[in-house]
Parts: structure tokens; sequence; C-alpha cells
């Protein structure tokens, strides 16, 4: 390894820590880190005096307890061999590390190895467990909650002193690895790649990782998932998925004369009529004799909004909305103010009909749209001299401001747009827009696209400005100020597909609005806003949640969007 001081030497450690991260998401998926973080590395604080570190406090050394802290003393020959002599030969001389953080219970399975750099003199080794608080002046296994597999007999010891026959003993070379069977509470270990057996039963939650060395010149390194394990240890997790998605198989329920079968159809037409599928859900209903509740105009009606929404045409679908349910946007203020967003960002995509020329006939394909560019001809050279009123570039935000579908409010009467400063020549600024003020007269020279008129630019511009004069009457929190300005940031760029707001243009960004919608059209028909099959697909997202935060392991095993795959 290159030297700890050097540059590669700190490049090669990020590269690894950040190749960390993806391999330690890909073994424990359902493992929240901003509540319960994964044990990464052993802790500079959570360790015994004798115990040094390195390597990205990885590998762990024996320095013992010898004067200058150092690996081994500098005494004199004959000295520094009576202090190997007779140091590590007590239990008092132990020393032991745990990990930074306990093992999350939504591992459901977790597994770290330690790889035996050098046995030292005597090979006074321990591998396993530990909780919170428990004395690290010993050898894992010695006390109370603490677990440990040693070197030197290949015993086991269990909150005792005493040990028990286990496995082998290991020594330099060997690859030792620790696992916890979260679900069952077991732990089990490896030696170079083979399985030994379950270990200990029984164990309590909450456990670190622990090493602890005894003799001068032991070090070891650990592995906490950073690189590949020697134990397969994905193929134990693939096991465990497919025993708990069998037992969800097999899961015995009652059909007192077909309850549940009625329950599950009624479901399925809910969940065809929430979303407007209004052929299939009839042809459900025929099929079942489950009976449709809303009126099929109405979901006709919903369809035909929805398919305007996801083909980005979002002003037709505000206006079928108000000719089909009158005063829903006029009640629903944020609603309304999370469409006009959208709306916008479709002009720039140009989607929208309000940024088509006049005469032009619009697409009728849904998602007709290109990647990367616009549809109807408001072409990246529209946008391109996007400046401020002292001629520098707009600013930007490169944050990412996700659509809650719980969005489902807002409105406020757009009629009469607001007034904007002009430029000597008559021709309107975009006054108010936050981080951007752009004449039109800089505009039009380069909007040469089919479909890009001066007149197309202008209603580009004009509704920006009733936007933000939007914003301003409602309240204005954070998250409607990210989405303005996220936004206009598009106006920034010269070509804003391209850019780092550029996820803005995606069409799969207008699935949310159009479930907003769609969701504050049935609450105002008296009708649930979310289906049955959804609510109970929350319902068990947050159960397998809230078994993670009690330390329930098999919440790990349940994968959810797998068994909705099927």
């Amino acid at each position: 390894m290159a030297a700890m001081g050097s540059g590669r030497g700190t490049m090669e450690s990020q590269k690894v820590q950040s190749e960390a991260v993806d391999r330690l998401k890909l073994l424990y998926p359902n493992v929240n880190e901003d509540e319960t973080p994964l044990p990464r590395s052993w802790s500079t604080k959570d360790k015994f005096t004798y115990i040094g570190l390195s390597q990205n406090n990885l590998r762990v050394h024996y320095k013992g307890g010898a004067p200058g802290g150092g690996r081994r003393p500098h005494l004199p020959h004959l000295h520094l061999r009576l202090w190997m002599y007779r140091h590590g030969k007590t239990h008092k001389d132990a020393a032991s590390v745990r990990a930074t953080h306990p093992i999350p219970a939504a591992c459901g399975l977790y597994y770290f190895e330690v790889r035996i750099v050098s046995k030292g003199r005597d090979g006074y080794m321990g591998i396993g467990l530990s909780a919170h608080g428990v004395n690290m002046n010993r050898l894992p296994g010695w006390d109370k909650h603490s677990y440990g597999y040693h070197g030197d007999d290949g015993h086991s010891f269990c909150s005792s002193g005493t040990g028990q026959p286990y496995g082998p003993t290991f020594t330099t070379g060997d690859v030792i690895g620790c696992g916890v069977n979260l679900v069952d509470n077991t732990c089990f270990y490896t030696k170079n790649g083979h399985h030994l057996g379950i270990a200990f039963r029984g164990l309590p939650p909450n456990l670190y990782p622990t090493v602890g060395l005894q003799t001068p010149g032991e070090v070891v390194d650990a592995n906490f998932g950073q690189a590949p394990f020697v134990f397969d240890v994905e193929d134990m997790l693939r096991e465990l998925r497919a025993r708990t998605r069998l037992a969800i198989d097999e899961f015995p329920l009652p059909d007192a004369q077909g309850q549940w079968q009625q329950v599950l159809h009624r479901m399925v037409s809910t969940y065809l009529v929430h979303h407007g599928y209004c052929s299939t859900a009839q042809a459900f209903s025929r099929a079942t004799g489950q009976p449709i509740d809303e009126d099929i105009a109405s979901i006709k009606n919903r369809q035909r909004i929805s398919k305007l929404v996801l083909a980005g045409r979002i002003g037709e679908a505000v206006e079928v909305t108000r000719r089909a349910y009158p005063g829903l946007l006029e009640r629903d203020h944020e609603l309304l103010f999370l469409l006009k967003c959208r709306q916008f960002v479709e002009m720039v995509n140009g989607t929208d009909s309000e940024v088509c020329a006049e005469g032009e006939e619009e697409s009728e394909t849904e998602g007709s749209e290109g990647a990367g560019a616009p549809a109807n001809g408001v072409a990246t050279s529209v946008i391109s001299h996007t400046t401020r009123a002292n001629g520098q570039p707009a600013p930007h935000t490169n944050g990412v401001t996700e659509v809650s579908e719980e969005t489902r409010d807002g409105d406020v009467d757009m009629t009469s747009p607001a007034n904007g400063a002009h430029t000597g020549g008559g021709l309107p600024l975009v006054k108010g827009m936050p981080g951007v003020t752009a004449s039109v007269a800089a505009l039009l020279p380069r909007a040469g696209g089919a479909g890009c008129t001066r007149a197309s630019v202008e209603r580009m511009l004009a509704f920006g400005r009733e936007l933000y004069a939007m914003s301003q009457r409602l309240q204005h929190d954070l998250y409607h100020k990210a989405m303005l300005e996220d936004a206009f940031s598009l106006l920034a760029y010269s070509n804003p597909w391209a850019s780092p707001v550029g996820w803005q243009l995606e069409p799969v960004r207008r699935e949310a609005v159009c479930e907003a919608l769609n969701s504050a059209i049935l609450e105002s028909q008296g009708m649930q806003w979310i289906s049955p099959v959804e609510a109970c697909v929350s319902h068990s997202r947050e159960l397998l949640r809230r078994m993670a935060r009690a330390a329930l392991g098999a919440c790990a095993f349940a994968d959810l969007p797998a068994l909705l795959r099927r």
C-alpha cells in the first residue's frame, strides 16, 4: 500500500471508502443509515490504550503498555526480550476495540471478516461481538454481553472466562469471519470461507463488531464489506430472502365463503377506477361482479386529464379540469401552483400548448418529445442568453426537489398578468423572477427554430411573471420556494436538458403531478385520495420501518418491491 502521507495513498483510500458505500448498500438495502449507521471502521475512542489503529482505522495492532506507546518499546535488546516475554502472559494484558457503530437490526444478516496479518508472539486473539460499555481490557467473550472466538485454542467464549470447544485454531494468513443472524439472534464463524456452525444463541440487540489482542506483534485487518468477502455471504442472504418470501406466500388465511377473494377483487377494482382505467375496470366488473362506485363519465374525464398531464400538456389539463370539476382549482391554491410550475417547465421543454406557434397543430401522442431535445421547437437558443440586469449569468440551484404525492393543494386567479418593466423598445423583462432577468430583445434574435416565435417567447416570460406573482400570494415556505427556483433555473443554461437542473424535464417527473391532481379530483368527489392497494403497500412499508426501529431483523428479508413485481 502507498505511504500513508502520500497523495496517491489518500486517493486510494477515498476510492476504497466510495466503493465501500456502494457494496454496503447492496448488502444491506433495508438499512437507513441516517437512523442506524453501519459499522465501517474501528473506533478511535471505544478501545483500550494497548490497541493501535492505522490504514483508515481498519488495521489493528497490539502495542501494549510499553513506554512511548509504540508497537514495542525502545529498550536495550535484553530488556526488550524480557518485556516481550513477560507482556501478554495474563488476561490483564488483553486489549480490545469496538467498531464505530452497533449492528443495525435491519441488516437481517450481518457479516464481517478479519485477516490475521501476524499472530505475533502467542496468537492470543479474539474475534467477536460486545455491547456498549463492556470492559475493553479483555478479549471478547470474557465479560457479560461479550462473545468471542479465540485463535490460540479455537474455543468460543460467551460472557465468561471459561471457553467451550468450537472450531480450529487460527494463525497468520487465516481469514476469520463473524456473522450475526438478527432474525433468530444467533452468531456463526467462518475460517477461510468455510462455515464453522452456530457459536452463540440468544444474542442481545445492538452488539458491536469487536476484536481483541494480547501479545506483542499481533496485527489484524478488518473487512466490513468494503471489499468482497472470502465467504459467500451473499448466497446466505439470497437463501434467507427466499425463505421469507415462501413464508409469506404460504401464510394461511381464513377464507370463509370466498371472503378473501372478494376483498382482493374489490381492491383490484378500486385501483383500476382510481387511476382511470375505465375500459379495464368495466371489463373486470363484468367478470367479477364488482360494482363501480364512480360515474363512468367522471372516470373518463380523469383519464383524459391524466393523459394530458403525462403528455406534458399542462395548460390543457388545467382547462379541462376547470370545465369538468368547477371550483376545484379555485379552492386548492397549492395544487394550482404545482400545476403552473410544471407548466412552466413544459414550456421550456417545448411540450406545453402555451408556447406553440399560432395555428400549429399539436401532437396527440403521449411522451412524443425526444430525450434531450424539445418537441415543439422551443430551441435551446431561446434561453441561451438569460442574464441578470447587470449582465452576469443567472445563478442556479443544483438541488433535486421531489414532488410529494401528498401535495394536492393550490389556486390563485391568473386571469390578469403581473405588470413587468419594459425596455426602451417596449419589450418586457422577466421582472421578479428569482435569479433571472432576461430581455426578450436578447432572446428573439436567436429564436429561429420551428414554432419558436417572438410571441411564444413573450408568452413564456409573461407566464413566468404570473407564476412568480402567484407564489407571492401563497404562504411562501421553503418547499414552494425551491420548486419555483428550480423551474426558473432552467433559463440559466444554454442546454437545459444537459444541465444540473435538467432532471425536471424528464417525462417521469410528470407522474407525481398527475397523481396529485387525480387524488384532488377524487377527494372533491367524496372518494379516497389513495386506492386501497396503494394504502396497503404504504402501510407495509411503514410496518417494515417500524420493525427496523424495534430491532426486529426479519424486516430485512421482506422484499416488498420483489413481491410487487410478481
